[in-house]
């Protein structure tokens, strides 16, 4: 068993310009100074206790953690990545020298996630302060513009989610405050192809990001990994590797995800083409429907393709013949109402009619969890027991 050498403390962040009062402390885990710190969200009771009975703060824990981040994968049970302070300094430094040096940073992101903490932690890298956005009523487009004014040069980045540019997008001001920048990171979710392509043809410099809590954040931009970041594939699952890598999970020695040594086992598929990673989907969230598995990001990237979707989740329901079958949720465009038939046959058009979506339910958003990711539990709870379409 490892030797034990410190107790794992709450670190509750704040929101808004009060996160600045958190720096002395994140550079002291940066450092590798002090005791390991768990990330906390102030002001939100019910997930400071969630967070606390599973991770368990106040108990000792393994030498040479600096942070335990939070991270619920699917599941929604949580567990704790536990980096180092190498890992993330690894981390920071990678990402700087693939974006073309240190910069400033703009905080858009709840702190205590990954991403948003990485924003900080790299300004820290970095000897800048941050420029923060206050998110904890929901993301404005109209803060962005005074904020990337504010950030000092020569470099400037920012860290968002793609449901945050979508509505940056919607904003022609916010837009051209993105376009200032050196680079936008864009993670935690799928990217939908159009949205990429309107962000860049606004002149964003977009840089898709890849990775999780276990691996300090995104480790693979524009499907090319980070220098020392290791990456392969067994079969079609991603494998992770390198100096970013989390020891492990807190109370948690014998995970399978971290059964290999050197390497972190992630449940999303992929292909390797011409040197580049593309991520299919994840294969817990895959869909079994008249023997036919289906990856929900790959029917959402046909989907989104369509005239009058916005943004699309697409989702498992118990269905007696098919066993589950492919349904699907839209935010439409305003002033149009998608209909499930022209969603089918647009999607027949690049995949297997059997992976089509055979029900459809127009909503105003779609629910979110963590930083931006689509909550497919959330919907297939919602509409467990809407009535079964006539085939």
């Amino acid at each position: 068993m490892d030797p034990v050498s410190s107790v794992l403390q709450p670190l509750t962040v704040p929101t808004g310009a009060a996160v600045a009062s958190v720096l002395p402390t994140l550079d002291d885990a940066l450092a590798g100074r002090g005791d390991a710190l768990l990330p906390l969200p102030a002001g939100d009771a019910r997930e400071i206790a969630r967070l606390t009975d599973a991770l368990k703060p106040g108990e000792p824990i393994d030498e040479g953690v600096a942070l335990v981040v939070a991270t619920s994968g699917s599941t929604g049970i949580p567990k704790g990545a536990m980096l180092s302070a190498a890992a993330l300094r690894a981390s920071g430094d990678a990402t700087h020298d693939r974006l073309g040096g240190p910069g400033s940073w703009l905080l858009a992101l709840p702190a205590h996630h990954i991403a948003g903490l990485q924003v900080l932690l790299r300004g820290l890298l970095a000897g800048t302060e941050p420029v923060v956005v206050d998110v904890s009523a929901g993301f404005d487009p109209a803060a962005l513009p005074a904020a990337v004014a504010a950030l000092r040069g020569p470099r400037r980045y920012t860290s968002l989610v793609p449901t945050q540019l979508i509505k940056a997008l919607d904003h022609p001001d916010a837009t051209a405050a993105l376009a200032d920048l050196d680079a936008v990171l864009l993670g935690g979710a799928a990217t939908p192809g159009p949205v990429l392509a309107r962000a860049r043809a606004a002149g964003i410099t977009v840089v898709r990001t890849y990775g999780m809590s276990e691996t300090c954040g995104g480790c693979v931009y524009d499907g090319a990994a980070l220098d020392g970041v290791r990456v392969r594939l067994e079969e079609s699952r991603v494998l992770l590797g390198g100096p970013v890598l989390a020891s492990g999970y807190r109370g948690l020695p014998d995970h399978p995800a971290f059964a290999e040594p050197g390497w972190f086992r992630t449940d999303d598929a992929g292909l390797v083409e011409d040197g580049v990673l593309r991520i299919l989907g994840r294969l817990d969230e895959a869909i079994s429907t008249g023997g036919l598995t289906v990856v929900p990001q790959v029917v959402e990237a046909a989907l989104v393709t369509h005239p009058e979707v916005a943004e699309v989740a697409v989702f498992a329901l118990p269905d007696d013949r098919l066993g589950q079958r492919v349904t699907a949720a839209v935010v439409p465009i305003a002033g149009t109402a998608p209909t499930l038939d022209s969603l089918r046959e647009h999607a027949s058009r690049s995949l297997d009619p059997t992976a089509a979506p055979r029900e459809l339910h127009l909503l105003d958003a779609l629910p979110l969890r963590g930083p931006g990711k689509i909550d497919r539990r959330a919907l297939a709870a919602r509409f467990a027991h809407s009535p079964v379409p006539a085939e």
